[in-house]
This record gives C-alpha cells, structure tokens and sequence, in this order.
C-alpha cells in the first residue's frame, strides 16, 4: 500500500504541474498555482518561511517524501527509470560524497555571488521547468494547432491556433542536453541525478536521517535475497549488513513491496545503530516477532499527510502584406539594460531571486518574456517586443511567479510602474525613409506619452514624428511592436536598472 499510495499521489501532482506549464490560456493558475508554491527552491527564494519548515517538518516525520511526490524531477526520474523494463536492475552504491557536497557548496555560492546561469542550471525545479517549457510546451501547442485544424474544418471554435516558436536556443540546447542527461542516468542507476547532482535532495538529506519514519529492517526474517536492494532506485539499502542510508531513501516503497518475507518495513521502532561509514543499520527491539503490522493504516496516515502537507500551501506561417510582398521579421534591438516585468523591482533584485524556471514564460499570453541569452544570466526571463507588447491590464507573470521574483500586483499598480522608457531612432523612422505619414506609436500608446510633432517647427510640409515625453512612458513597448519599420523598429523601450513608480 505504501508503493501505491506513493505512485498514485506523485503522478497526480506531476500532472497537475506539467499542466501549469503546458497551459498556454492561464485557466489552470486558478485552481492549482498552490502546486508551484510548495516548491523547496522557490519557497526559499520567496523567503516563505511557512512552507520552508512544513517541508522540513514533512521530512523529518515521513522522510524524503517531498523527492518522490511532490519535486516533478524527482517523479520524473521515476518515469524514465520505469521504461526499462528490466528486472532487479539496481544494487547498493556508497554515498559519492565527493561529488554530491561539493555541488551543494558551488550552488550556495552561485546563489550567493548572482552567478544566475549556474545558480538555475543546478536548480531541479528550474530544470524541470525548462523541460516543460522549451520541449513538452511546443509539441503540446503543436497537437492543440492540430485540433485547431480539425475544428476548423467542421466549422467549430472549440479550439483556436497559436504561435509556435523558439524563444531561446540557448536555453532549448541547455533543456534538451538535461533531459538527454536525465534519460541516460535514470534508465541506468535510477535516482543517481537525486543523490549526487540535485542541491535540494542534499539538503533534504540532512534531515532524512532522522526521521521518524523509516524503512526498517527485521533482520530475524531476511533471507538475504537482495531484492529490496535490486530494486531500490536511490541505491541506498545495502541486504548483507542490514542497512538503509536514510539520506537517500525517497521511500518509494519498491523493497517492501518486493520483500516476499516481510523483512522490512516502514515506520516507527527504537532501532541498534551501527555507524559505520555514516550508514543505519537498523533492526526493531520493541516488536515481538510475532507482532503483525497494519501496513494499510501506516499508508492511510503517510497519504493523508502528503495531501495535508501539499494543501497547506496552496507552425508558422509567413506573414504578407496584403498578399503581394512578406513582411519581414523584426530584430530585437541591442538594450544597454534589459527590460524585466512589472513587480522585479529591479535588474539586481530579479537576478537574485529568480530561479529561472520558466513559468512566466510560458504563462505569458503577450510572447513578451523569453529566456535570456546573455552568458551571466542565460535563462534568467527578460522582456522584449517582437511578438506583442506587455498590456497593462496583464499580470500574469507576477500572479505564477513562485520565488517572489515578481511581486503580485494589480492592474492598477501595474499602469503606473515605469520599467523603461520609449527612445526614438531617426534614421528609422518611416516618414522620414519612406515620406509616407505614420503615427502608429501615438495612436497606440496606452500613456499619451508619445505625441507627432513636426519635425521642422519652421516648415508647414516637414513630416510630423514621433516627441517622447519620457516621464509618463512606462515602457510598455507598444510603441515598439507596432513600429511598422523593418528590421529595426524607429522606437524601442531601454530599461531601468531600478524600476520606478509614477
């Protein structure tokens, strides 16, 4: 029951999540943003300290349950691992201390020191994010495309199109080496990524060891068959000494569930400790041989505080230009500072905090944020507006953020932060190359702050262009995705290092 109640509540959660990320409408964030929230990473990013100790207080009662339930990489790894087929496939490994601490203290200082690509790189939520967003995301807009086709066809509007695009190669090669690293080491040794590589499970692990509910050896019933340990994915039950390592266990529930004489099980008991190479050899004194253990009720109170511990957390196409002639793409200008959303405060502050797992990105309805391709913050999300313009009414980004990154705000507050300010290119400028009126910036911006003026005070028949009154621009940069100049807009947004209210 254990093994059950495990795998029915991580594959929900796991869904449920990767559906946060998949969806493209913003429907889901209503009903289940909790899920992101309860993240390790993010909750401490966002100083969440209620959620911080609840997870700490869930490993310490039931072990590292938050690994295989609750974390999407974790229960991904799962996944991969169960498409090998083969049988007993696992055995009993030594903790590779060497590497595992090391990557801790290099996380911690990556964090510390704003070093964002590595800090994010070793994140296992963030990783999990970007695999959901630059690989499963496209191929799910993809099949809804399809259906959007097929609907058409039969004159339905049940399903509509959208844009399918690289929002980053970078980040797509970065995503994709991950999820080629995590094939290859689930389906050979399981959890090997959890136990040397992911920061989270090695602090996590720290208070794994005293648990209060363990996997437990009776060592009067083992027959040394070694199932439990061929067939426990994290490597860390050694059957000749009798041994769980507990700063690995993830209590899948596989050995028991493969024990065919009741050797182990999972709970409470006072237990002789050998401490050799820092490992628990466990074997029950208070239980009489004979005593039967209801297994059913132990995995009825571990399901309910898995669920209690969660709640308390709450194709493109060418574009023409009246079908004569295509419209060419635009190129994204070279920005002395990058634009981040409504609710980063600042450059520095949004570094800091985000733990580039891409969710504002996918959520973003606008295609306004995508990943970062510069080297110190390469997946970290900045704005740009090649394909739409950040509305003012949209908050988005600010309401899924899980690491406080992005403060919540309304669309009140939103229309009256500046994170930039529009600046004019002349020798872009259409009335000027082309001799044709425009205005489109004007006409568009939802601040006034743009006004066409003359361009010679002193000439009736100078073209009229665009003047920027720069105190009411907040950077929205409507300006710059209506700009109809091609490649490069006559107007773009600079942005703020620190974001301003006016």
């Amino acid at each position: 029951m254990l093994k059950k109640n495990r795998t029915i509540l991580a594959a929900v959660v796991f869904i449920l999540i990767t559906l946060l990320f998949l969806d493209f409408t913003g429907t889901l964030h209503h009903w289940l943003g909790w899920l992101d929230k309860i993240q390790f990473l993010p909750a401490v990013m966002a100083l969440n300290v209620v959620i911080v100790v609840a997870l700490i207080v869930l490993t310490l009662v039931f072990g590292r349950i938050y690994c295989s339930v609750i974390c999407p990489l974790g229960v991904f790894q799962d996944l991969l691992a169960r498409l090998r087929r083969k049988k007993n496939k696992y055995s009993y490994s030594k903790e590779v201390r060497w590497l595992r601490y090391p990557l801790l203290v290099v996380f911690i200082i990556a964090g510390v020191a704003g070093i964002g690509s590595l800090f994010q790189l070793l994140a296992p939520y963030s990783a999990y994010g970007r695999i959901a967003t630059m690989v499963f995301q496209p191929l799910w807009q993809f099949g809804n495309n399809l259906l959007a086709m097929a609907a058409e066809h039969y004159e339905s509007y049940a399903f509509y199109s959208v844009d399918t695009w690289m929002r980053s190669l970078p980040v797509f090669v970065i995503a994709a080496v991950t999820l080629v690293v995590l094939v290859i080491l689930a389906w050979c040794g399981g959890r090997t990524y959890c136990n040397t590589i992911c920061p989270v499970g090695t602090v996590l692990s720290f208070f794994a060891r005293f648990s209060w509910l363990k996997i437990r050896f009776d060592a009067d019933k083992c027959k040394n068959c070694s199932l439990c340990s061929k067939n426990c994915k994290a490597a860390c039950i050694d059957f000749k000494t009798h041994s769980v390592d507990y700063s690995r266990c993830v209590v899948c529930g596989n050995c028991i569930d493969k024990c065919k004489f009741g050797a182990l099980r999972y709970g409470i008991g006072s237990t002789r400790t050998n401490t050799k190479n820092g490992i628990e050899s466990t074997r029950t004194d208070t239980d009489s041989p004979n005593e039967s253990v209801d297994r059913s009720k132990r995995s009825f109170l571990l399901a309910s505080a898995m669920v209690a511990g969660a709640a308390m957390a709450q194709k493109k196409e060418k574009l023409m230009d009246g079908g004569l002639a295509e419209i060419e793409d635009k190129v994204a200008p070279k920005r002395q500072t990058p634009l981040t959303p409504p609710g980063s405060l600042s450059f520095q502050h949004y570094a800091q905090h985000c733990t580039g797992c891409q969710l504002c990105v996918s959520e973003c309805p606008n295609q306004v944020l995508r990943p970062s391709n510069d080297l110190m913050h390469l997946m970290l999300p900045v704005m740009s507006y090649e394909r739409g313009h950040c509305r003012p009414e949209c908050t988005r980004c600010s309401d899924v953020c899980p690491a406080g990154a992005i403060k919540p705000l309304d669309d009140v507050e939103k229309s009256s932060i500046q994170i930039g300010h529009a600046v004019w290119i002349k020798k872009n400028c259409i009335p000027l190359t082309d001799e044709v009126e425009c205005g489109n910036c004007a006409r568009h911006c939802p601040t006034g702050a743009i006004e066409m003026v003359m361009l010679n005070e002193n000439d009736e028949e100078s073209p009229m262009v665009p003047a920027i009154n720069e105190e009411a621009c907040i950077g929205c940069g409507a300006c710059e995705y209506v700009c109809p100049a091609r490649p490069f807009s006559a107007i773009y947004v600079e942005g703020h290092e620190v974001h301003r209210v006016i």
